[in-house]
């Protein structure tokens, strides 16, 4: 069964159209025509939107680096239509902004959505019944995939690493009841490609048919591709009535970065954040396919943007291959006709820094559940401790530095907040300090 109000798998004439308007023609384009062809597609999101509100520091209290935010006053201004642009903002006191994705869905928010937008159409056009793919415990992609699957009445089969909790719980109970769970040993976990093939081969059976998402995109840009294609591929559906596609841990290839660029071009706009004020956009970094995908977009558009990323789950020197991966990828994929927006483009895209206090990737530090507490009674705004705390951190001390007159610092909020329940059980001591309340 499908949920009315999704896009429907198209018809032969408007697949037809869409392999036109997929396909980047081999003419060299400035950065504006390059991205608006690149991104005239299907897209899961109707509107690539976003609610941005201002946040307001006090002058008297405002933070540094290792110091508590029960010292910091923070004041929410709602302003999610910017009418007259970024430059009528309030200057009264120290401010950044925040787009809030963790407003898209009420389960698929942040860049989870974002990543899932540009390859959730994909699969429906390809015909593909099952999806295949794998996470943590309490991971916001499978529990994404899960939900985005189900309401196109497409299956979704998760594998999750470790141990099922004894209490389901955040986005382990919604992959569990939106999806088809399976947890994986941790020794068997390590090798994803072999655990995910071997999963999708079981699934399949005799008469079914597996693909790596990789290849339904390769398939999607050949220009020599054409209709007739599809109606072998439809043919080949009714023989194979299981068609499984594996999707990455985390969705971290080249296909989601066209979420992004989507979204720095909708934030570009002259009534939103424009083109000419310097910006400095601050993202927490998990795989870093966030921060790249802003980056390029930026990049591409010719903004005077500059892309901060927390670090939160790997070194420099890691971070640093996967951008340059990516970008590869995407040069390969889609970005022929546009080199020369890649000029210089070896010193990187993106400003990797390290987290405030840095720590083994998932660890809450004492005192971050409060500073969760206080920024949410405060603005309205939740965030949390293992991501967007540390983006907030960056973005108030980023706004300390820039002097009246200089760069913008925008926070992109990428969500996660469902991960708050799993935390709650693996660190109790930290959320039993809340019950007392902030006041005290």
């Amino acid at each position: 069964m499908k949920v009315e109000g999704f896009p429907s798998k198209s018809t032969i004439s408007a697949i037809k159209r869409g392999f036109q308007s997929q396909c980047v023609s081999n003419v060299k384009l400035d950065g504006e025509d390059f991205v608006s062809k690149l991104l005239d597609r299907r897209w899961t999101l109707p509107h690539p939107d976003a609610k941005i509100h201002q946040v307001m520091l006090s002058t008297s209290k405002v933070s540094q680096p290792g110091r508590a935010f029960s010292d910091v006053s923070f004041f929410n201004k709602i302003n999610p239509s910017f009418s007259h642009g970024l430059m009528d903002k309030d200057d009264r006191e120290p401010s950044f902004f925040i787009v809030r994705d963790d407003l898209l869905h009420p389960l698929i928010n942040g860049n989870k959505a974002r990543k899932l937008d540009g390859l959730i159409p994909l699969v429906e056009d390809h015909s593909v019944t099952h999806v295949v793919t794998c996470g943590g415990c309490q991971s916001a992609h499978a529990a994404a995939v899960a939900v985005s699957c189900s309401e196109r009445g497409l299956k979704s089969h998760l594998l999750l690493r470790g141990e099922q909790p004894e209490i389901l719980t955040g986005y382990n109970l919604m992959s569990t009841i939106y999806g088809n769970v399976t947890y994986v040993p941790r020794s068997l976990y390590a090798n994803r490609e072999k655990m995910l093939k071997s999963h999708a081969d079981y699934l399949a059976g005799s008469s079914g048919n597996v693909i790596w998402f990789d290849d339904i995109l390769e398939a999607s840009l050949s220009e020599n591709d054409g209709a007739m294609s599809f109606l072998q591929k439809d043919a080949y559906r009714s023989d194979h009535p299981r068609k499984i596609v594996i999707v990455n841990e985390g969705a971290g290839d080249v296909v989601a970065l066209l979420g992004l660029i989507r979204l720095v071009q909708y934030l570009s706009q002259n009534h939103i954040l424009g083109k000419e004020r310097p910006l400095k956009l601050v993202v927490d970094a998990g795989t870093g396919t966030t921060a790249v995908g802003l980056g390029l977009g930026a990049k591409c558009l010719g903004l005077p943007w500059e892309v901060t990323a927390v670090m939160l789950a790997d070194t420099i020197d890691g971070y640093r291959r996967q951008e340059k991966r990516l970008i590869s990828d995407f040069k390969r994929h889609f970005g022929l006709q546009i080199d020369h927006c890649f000029d210089e483009i070896d010193r990187g895209l993106v400003h990797w820094v390290e987290r405030c206090h840095p720590r083994k990737f998932g660890n809450v530090l004492e005192g971050e559940v409060e500073a969760c507490q206080h920024i949410a009674q405060q603005t309205g705004i939740l965030v949390d401790p293992v991501y967007t705390l540390a983006a907030w951190e960056m973005s108030t001390i980023l706004r300390e530095q820039e002097a009246e007159g200089g760069a913008t610092v925008v926070m992109l909020h990428t969500g996660g907040t469902l991960g708050m329940f799993g935390l709650a059980q693996r660190y109790k001591s930290y959320f039993s300090n809340l019950k007392a309340g902030l006041s005290n």
